[in-house]
């Protein structure tokens, strides 16, 4: 298929992973309606890729080289140590209850944004600045966007990269809206040079990813790259507090600099009375601009497409972050609309393809993150009394039959 007009709603990660496959396939024009002002690259938290998809959405294009990552190698699944205070295999750094092989890379989400960003043709108009407040699809006729200013613009197909508030699913699927997992997401990064101050050697090996186990959650902790130099990237998910400092209807309440004393208060509790010392130090390096906490949702989209309304990445279903899929999914999402744009005969071919791909491997996604969410925060098990063997049984468990974390590979 050649020629028509797209318009891509958002300009983020997956946003530009659309607006580039698309133009490269063959749309005659193509737009970016991205409603920030302001820097996006400054969004400075973490994420990781599994080896297998990177390599596989390197060879579609859709994850463009030079962009930089940090080598994961394994995963070390910890608990407090109380019994030896000196540290070693237990003490100030906690206790391992189970190691994992771990084949991804991470990255800092702004330097892969500005990757995929240097990567969108000159063709593609990126406009930032625009609000969409609505969106319609009118069958055979186009589809039309409704901007904050009281316009309209019309096209032949819009995508809706705009994240879990979407507007274009709203146009797609009203019924379908984020639901609330009952716990929160704090999250953090600090320059890794500050390690040096804790003077300990718990977190010798940069390759490695931990995951400290607690009663009623978990945090994980990593390397990624940064602007300046590497980082140490932690996602910690627990009960929310019950002193009412969140709101659960907004699943950003609390963004990086608005942290509340109260906040940081439950969460340096927390800490002490949950982590081996060495990681709650740790933690505790993060700056207060860079910590944010929010409430934890997910979304089951009941459709992807319909009329000539499409969606990606968020926007098309919301997983929760253990199953360490979100960039990937969004990368496939805009492989898939390209492959598909190359073999269609129509708007309509497209989307029923897209359709048909997409929106499975979308809810498939979903239902493993509930069943990692359940087993890791909700209804955690023992974890002192776990050993190896425990481990990988649970681990199975979680999975039922999925081949692992990270994503799928896409069906051809």
């Amino acid at each position: 298929m050649r020629g028509g007009s797209v318009a891509v709603v958002g300009g983020s990660i997956a946003g530009c992973a659309i607006a580039t496959a698309v133009a490269r396939a063959g749309a005659g024009e193509v737009v970016v309606l991205e409603r920030t002002r302001g820097r996006l690259e400054d969004r400075g938290v973490g994420l990781c890729i599994h080896d297998e998809r990177a390599v596989e959405l390197g060879a579609s294009g859709a994850l463009p080289q030079g962009i930089a990552t940090h080598p994961l190698r394994r995963r070390r699944w910890v608990v407090r140590d109380d019994t030896d205070g000196a540290g070693g295999a237990g003490g100030a750094g906690g206790r391992v209850i189970w190691e994992q092989p771990f084949p991804f890379h991470s990255y800092h989400w702004g330097l892969l944004w500005r990757g995929l960003r240097a990567s969108v043709p000159d063709s593609v108009v990126y406009r930032q600045g625009e609000t969409v407040t609505g969106a319609e699809g009118t069958g055979t006729a186009g589809a039309e966007v409704r901007l904050a200013g009281g316009s309209a613009e019309r096209y032949d197909l819009v995508v809706g990269a705009d994240g879990y508030r979407s507007v274009v699913r709203a146009a797609v699927c009203p019924e379908s809206r984020p639901h609330y997992a009952g716990y929160v997401c704090w999250r953090g990064n600090f320059d890794a040079a500050r390690l040096a101050e804790l003077g300990t050697a718990a977190d010798s090996v940069p390759e490695a990813v931990t995951t400290v186990c607690f009663p009623g959650g978990t945090c994980v902790v990593y390397r990624i790259p940064g602007p300046t130099g590497p980082r140490v990237n932690w996602v910690l998910y627990a009960p929310p507090p019950r002193d009412g400092q969140l709101r659960f209807d907004d699943p950003t309440s609390f963004p990086p600099g608005g942290l509340t004393p109260g906040l940081a208060q439950h969460l340096a509790a927390l800490l002490d009375r949950e982590f081996p010392p060495y990681w709650g130090r740790a933690l505790a390096l993060t700056d207060p601009a860079d910590t944010f906490v929010q409430p934890i949702y997910d979304l089951e989209a009941a459709r992807t497409a319909a009329g000539r309304l499409l969606l990606a990445g968020d926007a098309a279903g919301v997983v929760r972050p253990h199953n360490t899929s979100g960039a990937a999914k969004a990368l496939q999402d805009a492989t898939a609309l390209a492959d598909g744009w190359r073999r269609a005969a129509s708007f309509e071919e497209l989307l029923r393809g897209y359709e048909e791909t997409r929106g499975a491997a979308g809810r498939e996604l979903v239902a493993l993150a509930r069943r990692l969410g359940r087993a890791q925060v909700e209804r955690t098990p023992a974890w002192a009394g776990m050993d190896g063997d425990g481990m990988e049984a649970w681990w199975r468990g979680q999975l039922a039959g999925a081949p692992g974390i990270g994503g799928r590979a896409m069906t051809p």
